[in-house]
């Protein structure tokens, strides 16, 4: 059974970093491409991030390049987004998707519940 468990949200400060992580199960993510996406209230799922199946190619929003990271480490099954110079526009439900193919990020087959992440002076 496939499964995906983020965790690492929270209430920070504008300027402040958090390190989310998303620990997979029910398949290996070196075979899935892997995917965060968030949601703010009010909005839509708007993709962050995604890394290959080969994890050579890590791509990033342009909005958001230079301040968040995702990485992975295979041998855990857990894949990681470091957020760094958070802001309040940031504020959102994180979420990890995953698909075989590269698909868009909306669309992945297998997608978790999600990680509230709140940004706020």
């Amino acid at each position: 059974q496939v499964q995906l468990v983020e965790s690492g949200g929270g209430s920070v400060q504008p300027g402040g970093s958090l390190r989310l992580s998303c620990a997979a199960s029910g398949f290996t993510i070196s075979k899935y491409w892997i995917y965060w996406v968030r949601q703010a209230p009010g909005k839509g799922l708007e993709w962050v991030s995604s890394v290959s199946v080969t994890g050579g190619t890590q791509t990033v929003s342009p909005s958001l390049k230079g301040r968040f990271t995702i990485s992975r480490d295979v041998a855990k099954n857990i894949i990681y987004l470091q957020m760094n110079s958070l802001k309040p526009e940031d504020t959102a439900m994180y979420y990890c998707a995953a698909d075989q193919n590269n698909v868009i990020a909306a669309s992945a087959k297998y997608r978790g519940q999600g990680t509230q992440v709140t940004v706020s002076s």
